[in-house]
């Protein structure tokens, strides 16, 4: 017998608010967190801004020496955990030894440790090879990612990190969720982290002209999904995790809880390393299958947070996705893209869309897509625009698309 799986805690740290209550109450009110990059000077590049998470104290959980040894994703993750276990209710200092044993992490990221790579590989080609970090290896990993949190809670269970571009943290989630209801374990860390806003990332969208150009002066503006002017994403970093729990262990502990993690779906395309198929098959099989496996049907679902990206083939593909996924219901089901507010997070997507998700079930309250002036035809569904809205939801869907012809859906419903 299939166990039931809910979401006990949630932390997130993101470009539009540090912490779940600063995150959910800017994402209600349509407030962008894109700006011009400020880590580094932009001004050689075509596309000048990013979702940069603005005024986050690293020293708060490591100290400036450890930091150097480190990807930026590291606390970025570990303070979105941090918040997850105590917004769980779980208290650490209380464990017994089974209690570290029986708690790990899994969670996806998709080029987490590329920043620290990126650090490196321009001392080594730039002459100062004495300079290279000893950590130079391990942390040019996105498998550290994981490894980071395990030792810094002390967390013996597992310690994975699924890589699977920006489908990453949905099926990590999707991972975790198979974990906790066949029997595997009855809780554990998980989530999503991205954080590699660089020169060579950014040049290297740039050749792929996946970004947009024409608003550097007015970055707020910059990521427009399912808008007729769009023109591609806005690179973005930020973490998302939540402590996932089997229903009674969850009760024993008298944990509050935000939603039940009821459905899992993923696909391939087996197309291309980049574009999305363009009948969008996949993507709506992936869709069916999550629904499926929640025992909901297309008409049952009343919210899908989009993936969304503002580029010109996924935000029309994957409206053309859903609306088959859902059998004709889909033009009255309310949706939206939380990525016209924190940019586009890579291999944190998931994530992201769960945790908006799993709030609106509880709180709600449907979140906006901000930037849409004059959608395009091809984008017919209501993506909620502009300003949120309070509606009473019960199943709800985080859908995401990924390089390397990806796709991964995970369905939430209300808990009650």
């Amino acid at each position: 017998m299939q166990r039931r799986v809910v979401i006990t805690g949630l932390g997130a740290v993101s470009p539009n608010g540090i912490g779940k209550k600063a995150f959910w109450d800017n994402t209600c009110n349509g407030v962008s967190g894109i700006g011009r990059i400020s880590s580094f000077d932009p001004s050689g590049l075509a596309c000048q801004i990013a979702g940069e998470v603005q005024g986050f104290d690293a020293t708060r959980y490591y100290p400036e020496t450890e930091l150097k040894k480190m990807s930026r994703s590291v606390p970025l993750a570990v303070a979105a955990s941090q918040e997850a276990l105590e917004d769980a209710g779980v208290d650490l200092k209380s464990f017994a030894e089974e209690d570290f044993e029986s708690l790990g992490v899994a969670l996806g990221s998709g080029g987490s440790g590329f920043d620290f790579s990126e650090k490196q590989f321009e001392l080594h080609f730039s002459g100062q090879k004495k300079k290279i970090s000893p950590y130079a290896i391990p942390n040019s990993l996105v498998g550290m990612a994981s490894s980071e949190i395990s030792m810094y809670f002390g967390l013996k269970g597992r310690s994975h990190v699924i890589a699977n571009g920006c489908t990453s943290s949905s099926d990590a989630l999707g991972y975790v969720f198979n974990c906790i209801r066949f029997g595997q374990e009855d809780w554990c860390l998980t989530g999503g982290v991205e954080s590699c806003i660089t020169p060579a990332m950014m040049n290297g969208f740039e050749r792929m002209k996946a970004n947009p150009v024409h608003f550097n002066g007015d970055p707020t503006r910059g990521s427009r999904p399912f808008n007729r002017d769009r023109e591609g994403f806005v690179l973005a970093e930020g973490s998302w995790m939540f402590l996932l729990e089997e229903l009674e262990h969850a009760r024993k502990r008298g944990a509050r809880i935000y939603a039940e993690v009821a459905g899992y779906g993923t696909t391939c395309d087996a197309y291309h390393r980049v574009a999305i198929m363009p009948d969008g098959r996949q993507s709506t099989r992936a869709l069916k299958l999550a629904l499926r496996d929640a025992r909901v049907a297309g008409d049952d679902v009343d919210y899908v947070n989009f993936h969304g990206t503002s580029t010109v083939l996924n935000d029309k593909i994957e409206t053309h996705a859903v609306k088959e996924a859902l059998n004709g219901h889909a033009m009255g089901v309310p949706a939206s893209s939380t990525k016209s507010m924190v940019g586009h997070p890579q291999g944190a997507s998931g994530a992201l869309g769960v945790a908006v998700a799993a709030l609106s079930l509880r709180e709600g309250v449907l979140t906006p897509t901000i930037n849409i002036e004059e959608p395009d035809p091809e984008c017919d569904m209501d993506y909620i625009p502009n300003e949120g809205r309070e509606k009473g939801i019960d199943v709800a869907i985080a859908n995401c698309i990924s390089f390397g012809s990806k796709n991964s859906a995970i369905v939430l419903k209300r808990f009650g």
